[in-house]
């Protein structure tokens, strides 16, 4: 499913400032994603994981404690590998994300059906959550993590 995901936001994301379904464009992209040669179950869940993602982003955030420490669970942890979430670790102390925005990364990713993602997966998935024109700094420092050759350097 992570593959239709891409797919709609390498086509359809990059194509609107701010990407919303309305019923008509969802079947239309439904169609376009089913020419495209992909499952329908998978076209199917991916609609709605965007969804969902735009209702999440919509809502109000949560204030968060500073001194606050996030602990992943080994559900999560098993999932979500931990050069991963050390990623967004580093995202979240350079003020790239927002506790909110990390923890709404975790739930997206929690929700695909694979067992596990790689770094690359999550990356994806964080540009996905960060794609808003008021965000476009944060969202091209993700960009450059996933496309650099070299990965991402922390010196």
């Amino acid at each position: 499913m992570l593959e239709v995901l891409i797919f709609i936001y390498q086509n359809y994301w990059d194509k609107h400032d701010a990407f919303e379904l309305k019923e008509t464009d969802e079947t239309i992209m439904a169609y376009e994603l089913s020419q495209a040669g992909f499952n329908h179950q998978d076209i199917l869940h991916a609609v709605d994981w965007v969804k969902d993602l735009r209702r999440s982003v919509q809502h109000a955030q949560y204030l968060h404690d500073p001194a606050a420490i996030r602990i992943f669970c080994d559900i999560e942890r098993s999932k979500i590998n931990d050069e991963s979430l050390n990623f967004l670790s580093l995202l979240q102390r350079s003020d790239i994300i927002t506790a909110y925005e990390r923890d709404l990364i975790v739930d997206r990713a929690m929700v695909l059906p694979q067992e596990t993602l790689s770094m690359e997966d999550i990356r994806w998935i964080t540009m996905m959550v960060l794609w808003d024109e008021a965000r476009k700094q944060d969202y091209l420092f993700v960009e450059d993590a996933l496309f650099n050759p070299q990965g991402l350097s922390l010196q």
